[in-house]
């Protein structure tokens, strides 16, 4: 299949990474290679699947810990090769504190402490937070660094340990559903609904790279919706485009939000 083929079904910028995935799928299936990845976001996991599907001699095998695991690891190989007992290579860090400020820390706060170590954010998979702290999914590759040099998140003394994936303690995250009615799918439009606030409000964080859609990070307020998106915004929260149900007869769009809570 031509390389012009298999761009014209994905986003220009996504070019560098499709790339890098055909070259995987190929090497499985022409050189026999076996590749673990790093963590992928759903974006990336889906050119993945999409890629190997293409190619009859390679199969993929996706894990991110949990069921409804956001982000996965994924081994690509030769099509013949048994992949039921191959390691993904995910550990559980447990992030505790003796401070009880420490279950006022959200989703950012750990991830950033994480970041601010130095760790690129493809070693991270989900984090999942409970009152006494955090724990993250990871590639166990980066453990022992973790366990020398994490000792803060967000100003809080905290204590690090590894452990394996059964001991994870899984959050399932629930939805907030509700029923919009917007003039059109423009990202401030949405937004503002969704958090309460006026569009005015929401332009500033957007503007200044507080917003990402399904973990690209997008500056332009008008950047529009469709359904499947993920939209993070630092300060106030996230909520993913459920449906777009259909227009009204003076034209606005009835969507389907769930706001994670």
């Amino acid at each position: 299949m031509s390389h012009r083929e298999i761009y014209e079904h994905f986003h220009p910028d996504e070019k560098a990474f499709v790339d890098r995935v055909w070259e995987w799928v190929e090497r499985a299936a022409e050189r026999h290679e076996t590749k673990r990845t790093d963590f992928l976001d759903p974006r990336q996991a889906h050119i993945l699947f999409t890629l190997a599907n293409r190619h009859p001699d390679a199969q993929v095998l996706l894990s991110g810990g949990t069921a409804q695991a956001e982000r996965q690891r994924a081994i690509i190989a030769p099509d013949y090769k048994r992949l039921d007992d191959v390691d993904l290579g995910i550990a559980v860090l447990v992030i505790t504190s003796e401070d009880r400020r420490i279950s006022e820390l959200d989703h950012g706060d750990y991830l950033g402490a994480l970041l601010g170590l130095g760790i690129k954010r493809d070693k991270i998979g989900d984090l999942h937070l409970n009152e006494d702290g955090c724990h993250a999914l990871i590639a166990e590759e980066i453990g022992d660094f973790l366990i020398g040099h994490m000792k803060q998140a967000h100003r809080i003394d905290v204590s690090v340990s590894i452990r394996p994936l059964e001991e994870l303690k899984e959050v399932v995250i629930k939805l907030e559903e509700q029923v919009l009615s917007v003039a059109s799918m423009r990202l401030d439009g949405i937004a503002s609904d969704v958090f309460r606030l006026s569009r005015t409000k929401i332009l500033a964080p957007i503007k200044a790279g507080r917003c990402r859609v399904s973990w690209k990070p997008v500056e332009d307020p008008s950047h529009p919706l469709k359904a499947g998106d993920i939209v993070s915004m630092k300060g106030f929260g996230r909520f993913k485009v459920l449906e777009v149900e259909g227009v009204s007869k003076s034209g606005r769009i009835r969507v389907r939000v769930g706001k994670f809570v």
